[in-house]
């Protein structure tokens, strides 16, 4: 079912506003734009006909921008289906690192080197527990996913690990997790491991941090929250599905946009996920969405250790013999029809009235912003 209101709805009413804002960078102002166009007759697109009762459709193209609403459907079915062949007969453990609020002012700053420093810290954390003979004494993997916002759109920045239960050993065996799979790793000691593991790379970096904040990074107690662990692949793969592509908010949590306000569905967690609205004004709502626009080809899903594309298919591959389980091999790559079909069960080449076949019969072109604004964006 398609949303009442969308995102790019409120980007067109408040267009003037957004590209005049001196608070928003060239690069936000960017994907801004590209999340307004979706979809639209200025990125072009096609017309197509039914053979059979002659409905005429068009479709324009889509922006294919990681921060859209509307696009991130297809792209994430197709990432879900690429990592099934990777997954093994094991228990799965999801792991969230989470760095405080008065990191807060840094990440709007320096994103990278906040986001970066994140990464690095969460899987030094984690690779220094699984070599550990005492919880593990084995090489593991992780897959990370950056998240950046909380419900209600504020800047939360912490990363979302699928860890599998157990690694190779230094001569090559797969050793399984203790406990019996149902924990990993003790989470108050490797929140105080990740705490000084992330001051320690974040004093090596090149901000400038007073010692004030740095002290009270230390009197804090940093979160590092252990999920039960995945009852199966199917588990992990219904995962990977609701978070790897997932956005700072969807346009079906968007429940009102009238009088120059936002409101919003989200869910409560101090008060056990009750699900609530939130008001607010139009332009505290896009300043807060942009807050969430990664940098210009930050990679915000990493693979370490035994996962990471260098050695991948080695490890997995002896991780499985040893687990006596058969990886299927090669998983053809879908395109977007494909996906749309044999995932999504939307057939795009067929008509919704009757089921018949859709031809192409010719291409819109997209449409051109005056030549001013074009120069503008060019060099803002």
């Amino acid at each position: 079912m398609r949303p009442r209101f969308e995102v790019a709805q409120l980007l067109e009413d408040k267009w003037e506003w957004v590209f005049t804002n001196p608070h928003f960078s060239g690069h936000q102002k960017r994907t801004l734009a590209a999340l307004r166009d979706c979809r639209t007759r200025a990125l072009g697109g096609h017309e197509e006909v039914c053979t059979s009762c002659g409905t005429i459709r068009i479709s324009y193209n889509s922006c294919r921008n990681r921060h859209c609403p509307k696009c991130q459907n297809t792209q994430r079915e197709q990432w879900i289906e690429a990592r099934q062949k990777e997954l093994l007969p094991i228990p799965y453990f999801h792991v969230v690192f989470t760095i405080p609020g008065c990191l807060n002012p840094y990440c709007q700053s320096h994103p990278r080197i906040l986001y970066n420093t994140l990464f690095k810290a969460a899987w030094h954390t984690l690779r220094q527990f699984a070599a550990d003979p005492k919880h593990l004494g084995a090489k593991t993997g992780a897959t990370m996913v950056l998240h950046t916002w909380g419900q209600n759109l504020m800047l939360h920045p912490h990363v979302h690990c699928i860890v599998p239960g157990g690694g190779l050993s230094k001569n090559g065996k797969w050793k399984n997790a203790r406990g019996k799979g149902k924990f990993l790793f003790p989470v108050k000691a490797m929140s105080k491991v990740f705490r000084a593991k992330f001051v320690a790379l974040l004093r090596k970096s090149k901000l400038n941090i007073s010692g004030s904040c740095y002290k009270q990074c230390f009197r804090k107690s940093w979160v590092v929250y252990a999920k039960r662990p995945f009852l199966g692949p199917r588990q992990v793969i219904e995962y990977l599905g609701r978070y790897t592509h997932k956005i700072a908010i969807s346009n079906h949590r968007i429940e009102d946009l009238a009088l120059g306000q936002v409101q919003f569905s989200y869910k409560d967690y101090k008060q056990a996920g009750v699900k609530r609205s939130m008001t607010l004004s139009d332009q505290e709502f896009l300043r807060r969405f942009a807050l969430h626009i990664l940098p210009h080809r930050f990679v915000r899903i990493r693979h370490y250790g035994l996962l990471a594309s260098r050695y991948k298919a080695a490890n997995l591959s002896a991780a499985a013999q040893q687990l006596n389980h058969s990886l299927d091999g090669h998983i053809a790559d879908l395109d977007w029809k494909a996906a749309s079909k044999n995932l999504l069960g939307f057939d795009p080449d067929v008509c919704r009235h009757c089921g018949g076949q859709m031809i192409i019969l010719g291409f819109l072109p997209p449409s051109r912003a005056p030549p001013k604004i074009n120069s503008i964006l060019k060099n803002v």
